[in-house]
């Protein structure tokens, strides 16, 4: 049985919280001091240090820790984040939900994508949500997949199309596809349109990439690729889109990684050389990925159930794409 004393403390709590302090606690996490909160929120700096002081209070815990030169999260500071960014986006969904009182499935569906995604299935998903239910709205946020998995786990996105470096237990992980990556150059490189090359061929040469690529993030496979080549280990250019990785693979800055098969048509119009290696070529997974507590509005719901039974009902050697 719980301790009813520390229930009634819960129940109290619960019932005396100010929820505006959790959603400037939000923000201070965010931020690099009282002075950048405040002005984040448009506010006076001794209102941020309040609401600050009177939520440890309330908690009877200190949260960041405001020694000089320092201005960070303490423990319990981290894990107050963590539950005060679902609170915040558990809030901010109640006026969807309290919107859909008709029979047509209504709602807006907000996907966080990482850039250049090309996935057949997808985009038949796309196309039958559409006809099925004409009511409902979609929109797609492109950016890196570290902060499309921060949406979907902050509950401002329906459900993120991404890769994934480490899966978190709070979430629903289904693998989409898989793609595969290869090396290229642009037309101005020296090793364009050369046949035969070995890898020896590419060694010392520059190189370009996405901030992904690293051994500690989702793209290792293809950092070890680019190590084995021999590669100069300078990167001279980067990003999180896959159209502007190719853009500087194709301006002659150096040699870099796509994905193979979105880059088909480039290749076939000269606009890029594939080099070595050629067998075996790293392997990336794509994932859906969704928040199960989330409560998901009609639309968001009837997106993801057809999603996903798209996944279940096609084989995955029919979901590889190289």
């Amino acid at each position: 049985m719980p301790d009813k004393l520390s229930t009634d403390s819960a129940e109290k709590l619960a019932r005396d919280m100010d929820w505006n302090l959790l959603r400037t606690f939000v923000v201070l996490a965010k931020s690099n001091s009282i002075t950048d909160a405040a002005e984040k929120m448009r506010l006076k700096q001794p209102t941020i240090s309040s609401a600050l002081k009177r939520l440890e209070d309330r908690l009877d815990k200190r949260l960041i820790d405001r020694s000089p030169g320092n201005f960070k999260l303490t423990q319990a500071g981290e894990l107050l984040e963590k539950e005060a960014i679902e609170i915040h986006g558990a809030i901010l969904r109640l006026n969807t939900l309290m919107r859909e009182t008709v029979d047509e499935v209504r709602g807006h569906v907000q996907i966080a994508m990482a850039s250049h995604v090309i996935c057949p299935l997808f985009d038949n998903t796309l196309t039958e949500f559409h006809k099925t239910h004409p009511f409902g709205t979609l929109s797609i946020d492109i950016s890196a997949s570290r902060y499309v998995i921060d949406k979907v786990m902050a509950r401002r996105a329906s459900m993120a199309i991404c890769l994934v470096k480490d899966k978190n237990p709070a979430l629903e992980y289904k693998r989409l596809f898989r793609e595969y990556f290869g090396l290229f150059c642009g037309p101005s490189h020296p090793l364009f349109g050369l046949e035969n090359l070995t890898k020896a061929d590419l060694a010392g040469h520059s190189t370009v990439s996405f901030v992904t690529d690293h051994m500690s993030d989702a793209l290792r496979q293809v950092t070890l690729m680019r190590a084995d080549a021999d590669l100069e280990d300078r990167v001279v250019g980067t990003s999180a889109n896959l159209e502007e990785v190719r853009r500087l693979i194709m301006a002659g800055l150096g040699i870099g990684p796509l994905p193979i098969h979105v880059v088909k048509r480039d290749i076939d119009d000269g606009h890029l050389w594939r080099l070595p290696p050629y067998d075996a070529p790293p392997a990336v997974d794509v994932y859906v990925v969704w928040n199960p507590k989330a409560r998901l509005n009609r639309a968001e719901q009837a997106f993801l159930d057809m999603l996903l039974a798209q996944i279940d009902k096609t084989p995955m050697s029919e979901r590889e794409y190289i």
